[in-house]
């Protein structure tokens, strides 16, 4: 089975909502062993939609489309493929019965236009809509199908876990699965030159992809059960580990918050955050987690360099004579933040998120890390955009570093470099 995705609504194409239906039902289909040919976005204008649906019909057998259900005029799916298909719309009674019965649970009288959505094509299959008024819809026709689901997600996604999986089942003899291997400290095409040789695989294959500071290879195994697809991506999962060694931060993970806190879960470490540029951005993450206040102690959002002073213990003369913006300062933040919250690790990020920079000497970008266990000082500096919309980037970025070098701290990972005590590194500096 061939199947491809539309979804329909101005309101996608002009960017007011975040299309998650199709994210969704790509990962659905691949499980299920479906190929999915491609993906489009059509408003709601009838002669657009149709010429959709030509192009969808000339590779694949089936397609779904989701939005455009609604009882408004300018809601046409359901009408242009039943036309597509040469079938006519019939009143279904029950179907009425029960968006009348819905309207009045929630103490309202059904509107006259909601019983445009009782429409059905004949000789179609109903699905029922346990959460809205707008039914999904089956048709086929000499052997191509067209499925039809609402657009909200907290509609469609329940409608096809509980009705289309099932009917798509019966075309589909194979799976489809992935494992995604996340990495971070290393760039896309340094990561893939080490795995060069397994990216030429045909079953499973391997693709790298690149985010905001990190990369990763997903492994794709196309099999008739899940346990023989397990048996083609496991030792593929392998070698990738030992090529890549503790660039790894996970397996399958969603972030690197998830994968930090989890690690700290198991050893039974505790963290805590100074942060300038980054505003909050690493507490706010990792807190993000479920479970976060088993390891995370607290942050300190210091961007000012009184506040540093006085509650991270920064030396006021180094901040005048090196800048806020340096690895002294980073370091004694990092330290100060774990002395005030007893945590076993002290994290702290400072630097120049843009979009501008007052110091020619310290661009926009420029970025220190510091993270101690209270004896042992690990500085990072690193540089991330300058130029254009970079602060937002910038800040992500360096909260993701941050994450990660704590994460390389705790596992102790031999790519990292320690600068010795931090109480020399920070007594080696000059005091007046």
């Amino acid at each position: 089975m061939n199947c491809e995705l539309i979804s329909v609504g101005t309101e996608i194409l002009l960017g007011d909502i975040l299309n998650t239906n199709a994210r969704f039902l790509s990962k659905e289909l691949a499980a299920l062993g479906i190929s999915l040919m491609h993906q489009s976005t059509v408003g709601d204008n009838e002669k657009r939609l149709k010429a959709c649906l030509d192009h969808a019909f000339s590779g694949a057998d089936t397609v779904i489309l989701t939005g455009g259900l609604g009882p408004t005029p300018d809601d046409l799916t359901k009408e242009v493929c039943a036309s597509y298909f040469g079938k006519k719309l019939i009143m279904n009674e029950d179907i009425l019965k029960e968006i009348k019965a819905y309207f009045s649970r929630k103490g309202l009288t059904m509107p006259d236009s909601n019983s445009k959505q009782a429409l059905v094509p004949e000789n179609s299959t109903v699905l029922p809509n346990k959460n809205g008024t707008a039914p999904g819809l089956i048709m086929e026709k000499e052997n191509k199908k067209i499925i039809l689901l609402p657009g909200p997600p907290r509609e469609m996604e329940p409608m096809f876990t509980d009705y289309v999986i099932p009917y798509l089942k019966r075309f589909s003899h194979s799976i489809i699965k992935s494992r995604t291997v996340r990495t971070f400290g290393i760039g896309e095409s340094a990561m893939s030159e080490k795995v060069s040789d397994l990216l030429e695989n045909e079953n499973p294959t391997v693709a790298p992809y690149a985010k905001d500071g990190e990369a990763l290879l997903r492994i794709t195994a196309k099999a008739e059960s899940e346990a023989e697809a397990e048996r083609l991506i496991s030792p593929v999962t392998e070698e990738i580990k030992a090529r890549l060694g503790t660039y790894i931060y996970g397996i399958d993970a969603e972030s690197i918050e998830e994968a930090t806190v989890s690690l700290m879960k198991e050893r039974g470490v505790t963290a805590a955050f100074a942060e300038s540029c980054t505003a909050g951005l690493c507490a706010k993450r990792i807190t993000d987690i479920s479970g976060a206040s088993q390891v995370f102690n607290c942050g300190v959002v210091s961007y000012s360099n009184e506040i540093k002073s006085k509650v991270l213990g920064v030396r006021a003369n180094d901040l005048a004579r090196f800048g806020a913006v340096s690895d002294i300062v980073a370091a004694q933040m990092a330290l100060g933040v774990k002395k005030l919250s007893g945590a076993d690790y002290g994290v702290a990020v400072t630097g120049m998120a843009g979009p501008t920079s007052d110091d020619p000497s310290k661009p926009v970008g420029l970025i220190y890390i510091a993270v101690t266990d209270g004896k042992n000082l690990y500085l990072k500096e690193f540089h991330g955009r300058n130029g254009g919309n970079c602060r937002d980037y910038n800040r992500f970025v360096s909260a993701s570093n941050a994450i990660n070098q704590l994460r390389l701290c705790i596992i102790h990972s031999p790519e990292l470099r320690s600068e010795g005590s931090i109480e020399e590194f920070i007594n080696s500096y000059p005091r007046n």
